[in-house]
C-alpha cells in the first residue's frame, strides 16, 4: 500500500469533481487500452509554466508529470449519431496536476497528440488546448501492449513516443488518499484563454480499474519537446482496459 497523502494536500476536496455534473454532456467518448506513465519532478520546474492562479498539486511534497496513451474507438457529439469508422483515433497527452486556489484539483496539459486532424482543429479552436497531429498506432498481444506516436504538426518536433510493456493482474480502482488516486482520478481540466482568463472543463466516468504495468522498452522525446528536463527512469506505470466518458462544456 502506498503512503497516504500528507495533511496539507489532503485538505483539497478531491471527491466532488468525481460526481457527474447536472445537465447534458457535449460528447461521449470510449477510452480504451489506457497506459499511464508518471515521473516525479521538482515543483519549481512546473510552477513557472502555469498561468495564475493555478498551483502545482503535490503528493507528499512531490509533483508529477504524466504521459497517458490511449485509444478512442468512438467519439460522438451529443447531436450526432455514432460513427466509429470516422471518429476512431489514438491519443497521447502530456500533463501535470494542478489546483486553483486550493480547490478544483485538475489537469494542465502541456501537449495532446492525436491521429485525428479534426480533433486537433476542434481542440485548438474551441478549447484553446495544445493539440498536435501525430501518426500513432497501438498493438496488443495477450498481456503485451505497445504504443507508438510521432508528431507531425504543428511543432515543436521531434516529439516521439514508443513503449512496450507487460500488463499484470488487476489491482481494482484506486483508493482515495493514495498516490494512484491522486494521479489517475482527475475529472477537471484547465485551459488558458489568454485575456479572457482560465476555463475549466469536466469529464465523468466510472473509476479506472487499474493494473500494474512493467515497462520493457521506452523511448520518448515528448518531455524534452515540452521543455521538461526529466531524467528519472523508469516511470511509474499503470494500465486500464477502458472506460466510457462524458465530456461537459467549459466554464469559468
Amino acid at each position: 500500500m502506498l503512503p497516504a497523502m500528507q495533511q496539507g494536500a489532503a485538505a483539497i476536496d478531491r471527491l466532488t469533481a468525481t460526481r457527474r455534473p447536472s445537465g447534458s454532456s457535449l460528447a461521449r467518448q470510449r477510452w480504451r487500452q489506457i497506459l499511464f506513465l508518471h515521473w516525479a519532478v521538482p515543483v519549481e520546474m512546473l510552477q513557472a509554466r502555469l498561468p495564475a492562479p493555478l498551483v502545482v498539486d503535490t503528493f507528499e511534497g512531490r509533483a508529477y508529470v504524466g504521459l497517458i496513451a490511449l485509444s478512442m474507438p468512438d467519439v460522438r457529439l451529443r447531436w450526432l449519431p455514432s460513427m466509429p469508422a470516422l471518429t476512431r483515433l489514438h491519443a497521447l497527452n502530456l500533463r501535470t496536476y494542478v489546483h486553483r486556489d486550493g480547490r478544483e484539483p485538475g489537469v494542465w496539459f502541456f501537449s495532446l497528440d492525436t491521429s485525428h486532424p479534426l480533433v486537433v482543429v476542434a481542440g485548438r479552436v474551441g478549447w484553446w488546448l495544445p493539440y498536435h497531429v501525430a501518426a500513432a498506432r497501438r498493438q496488443r498481444e495477450g498481456r503485451a501492449l505497445a504504443f507508438h506516436s510521432e508528431r507531425r504538426l504543428p511543432g515543436p518536433v521531434p516529439a516521439q513516443f514508443a513503449v512496450r510493456c507487460r500488463v499484470g493482474s488487476p489491482l481494482g480502482p484506486a483508493q482515495p488518499r493514495t498516490l494512484e488516486h491522486f494521479l489517475v482520478e482527475r475529472y477537471l481540466l484547465f485551459a488558458d484563454f489568454g485575456r479572457r482568463g482560465l476555463r475549466v472543463g469536466q469529464v465523468h466516468h466510472r473509476p479506472f480499474t487499474l493494473y500494474p504495468a512493467t515497462i520493457e522498452t521506452l523511448a520518448e522525446t515528448m518531455l524534452r519537446a515540452a521543455g521538461l528536463d526529466v531524467t528519472q527512469a523508469p516511470p511509474l506505470a499503470h494500465y486500464c482496459p477502458g472506460v466510457d466518458a462524458e465530456l461537459f462544456g467549459l466554464r469559468r
